[in-house]
């Protein structure tokens, strides 16, 4: 099992996963999904039926409380699997999925995914290692959430999307799409303080922004800023 890579709450690597190599095992029960950007996927507190892996575009995890506060729990793009919880018993969705731009997802059904894990050794063990790097991936994400500040968060997210789909790289990379009121949600913060800390990193050359829209991160520097702020 390759394990992820981590510094503090920076990754440096993505588990040695492809969508490709779990669903190749897979003949029947699944599908192949398009989406455009704001459908969505599965709903909280609906009944759990399938699992989902994005081949393209990015998806967005968001819970909302008994008290209709709403929090974004993740942003997965490609090779990421979502509605894991299906596999456990007669489950409900534990969160709502929204496709965040044009999206191809794969759905698998349960039992076509749990006849997979059951006899196939290879895929089982692919699965299982995938799901723990997640969860600790999560884990990291809510410790950065405690622990770290507003600023650092905002870096480590940022670099975050601009690997998304693609490994790890220290080139600058345009993020297109990037939203004050989106990062505000990630980052658990406000958007006046998003755009405070934008045109801050503007201004130190980390990234090249110019308001609501594309992001051009400079990896390399905002790295370094990550792993020394």
């Amino acid at each position: 099992m390759k394990r992820t890579k981590t510094t503090g709450t920076l990754r440096i690597g993505q588990p040695n996963l492809t969508v490709q190599n779990l669903l190749g095992k897979i003949v029947k029960g699944k599908a192949v999904l398009k989406r455009r950007k704001g459908a969505t996927l599965f709903s909280q507190g609906e009944k759990a039926d399938s699992i989902y892996f994005i081949q393209t575009g990015r998806v967005q995890l968001t819970v909302v409380s008994p008290y209709g506060k709403r929090a974004v729990l993740a942003m997965m793009g490609p090779r990421d699997f979502l509605g894991e919880e299906c596999l456990v018993g007669d489950s409900r969705r534990t969160s709502t999925a929204t496709s965040q731009g044009p999206s191809t997802v794969f759905r698998v059904e349960k039992r076509a995914m749990l006849q997979a894990i059951h006899i196939q050794p290879e895929f089982s063990e692919e699965f299982v290692a995938s799901l723990l790097a997640r969860s600790v991936n999560m884990e990291e994400d809510l410790c950065d959430q405690l622990f770290n500040h507003t600023e650092l968060r905002l870096a480590s997210t940022l670099l975050r999307l601009s690997w998304a789909g693609r490994p790890a790289t220290l080139r600058d990379v345009k993020v297109p799409g990037v939203a004050h009121k989106k990062l505000a949600e990630i980052v658990g913060t406000t958007p006046s303080k998003i755009i405070f800390f934008m045109n801050k990193f503007r201004k130190l050359g980390l990234i090249d922004y110019r308001g609501d829209g594309d992001v051009t991160v400079k990896s390399e520097l905002l790295t370094d800023m990550v792993l020394h702020g």
